[in-house]
Formats: C-alpha cells, structure tokens, sequence
C-alpha cells in the first residue's frame, strides 16, 4: 500500500530534511516511526527536501508499507513515535503511481521577518529578526518582477549541481501581519537557497530587474538565514499524478 503523509515539523533540532549518518534529520525521524509502525516500509519519497532549520507546516511525503495500521489510523500510530518537533497532519491511501516529488506541479513557501524594535523570545528560530525599517512599497514592487519564467542563477550557490537555473514563479507578494513581514512565493520548483537569497536580496534593497536574466550570484544580496522559512503547500494536478 502507498501512503501519502502530509507533515508538520519545527526544523530547529534537524540538520534539514535528508537522513545524514550522525545527525539528527526529519527524514531519519519519519522512517524510524515507519519502521516501528509496520512491517514492511519503502520507497519514501518527499516533495520538499528542506535545509537545515527549515520549518514546514504540509510537506508530502509517500512511502510504500504493508502490515501496519490502515491508513485512517496511520497518522495517529506515527505519532506516538514521532518527536514533538514532527507531526503527521494526516494520511491517506495513494494511487500507486502518486510520487510525493515527481507529481508535484508547485510548491509554496512563506518566509517571516519579526520587524519588531525589540526582540521576543516567541520568535527565536521561528523568524527573521530584522528591526530595522522596511519599505513595504518597495518590496512589494520587487516581488511583481518575480512573476513570470526567469533565470534564478543569481539566488543560488556558485558551486551547484543544478543544470537548468529557469523556474516559472505563479505567486510573489509581500504582507504585512502586525510586527511581521511574510513572503509568499509559489513556483514549479526552487533552486538551492533560491527564497532565502531573494529575501536577502529584497531586504537589502537591491533591483531585482538586472538580476533575472542570469546575473552572476555576487551581484544578489545576503541569504537570510533559515529558520525565517516554512514549506506551506505542495500542489498536484486534480488526478493526484
């Protein structure tokens, strides 16, 4: 049986998503609960393969299992052997050729900036203190250029395994919630770093317009750090492929 797991989890403790022999990891958690939960687990495979410090409130994830709970259990059994910082908001039985990655057509993501003067101990690793003033104008201007298909190269690590730098971004915009700042952004897929260093870069208050086109990654801003990122949705076609 393919389950399809819909997962929350506080990315503090977690050297990202991927398992990495001597450190803590969301994907090593998840599989252990697997493990202990039914007879059989393979193939686990995640829509959204986080950093470290990374926060997501519905990533997906699929994973073939046999001899277990049935699956209107199977969030429940999980979590008692999950950690607090991890929670399987729900699960449900998939198509077999559903692929948490594969079948995705976007994911979005929101990034926090606490712009508050002074800072509060609620937002620690939860957002991106960052009191100075910001133009929300400015940074709502910015995001507009976002839309559209563009070369991201500048808003990802020189040294990369990446080979096609294009990414078709749906939805960019700003919003203000009382002393924060959210980025939203849905796109087809990311490039390494790619939000980070777009709000970096839009924090920094440097044109957006020249760097679309492939500009080297000096000419982009600072990459704001991790814990201000959360992995909010994963979209699929209306038939789950």
């Amino acid at each position: 049986m393919r389950l399809r797991l819909t997962i929350a989890y506080d990315g503090t403790p977690f050297r990202g998503w991927a398992a990495q022999p001597g450190h803590p990891t969301v994907e090593a958690a998840l599989r252990a609960a697997l493990e202990e939960t039914f007879a059989s687990v393979a193939t686990l495979a995640v829509a959204g393969r986080t950093d470290t410090g990374v926060h997501a409130l519905a990533n997906v994830a699929t994973v073939d299992v046999e001899g277990g709970p049935p699956p209107e259990r199977a969030a429940a059994a999980l979590n008692t052997h999950l950690p607090d910082e991890i929670s399987i908001v729900e699960a449900a039985e998939a198509a077999p050729g559903f692929h948490a990655r594969h079948s995705a057509t976007a994911r979005s993501y929101r990034y926090r900036i606490f712009t508050r003067a002074t800072p509060s101990p609620f937002e620690l690793r939860r957002s991106w203190w960052l009191p100075r003033p910001l133009d929300l104008d400015a940074l709502s201007d910015a995001a507009a250029l976002l839309r559209g298909e563009h070369d991201f190269r500048a808003f990802t690590p020189t040294e990369t395994q990446h080979e096609v730098f294009v990414r078709v971004v749906e939805r960019a915009e700003w919003i203000r919630h009382g002393d924060h700042l959210d980025f939203e952004i849905t796109a087809d897929s990311y490039l390494r770093h790619m939000v980070r260093t777009l709000v970096g870069t839009m924090a920094d208050g440097i044109d957006l317009a020249p760097l679309l086109a492939g500009a080297d990654r000096a000419a982009a801003g600072r990459t704001a750090p991790p814990w201000g990122l959360y992995l909010v949705a994963v979209a699929y076609s209306a038939d789950g492929r």
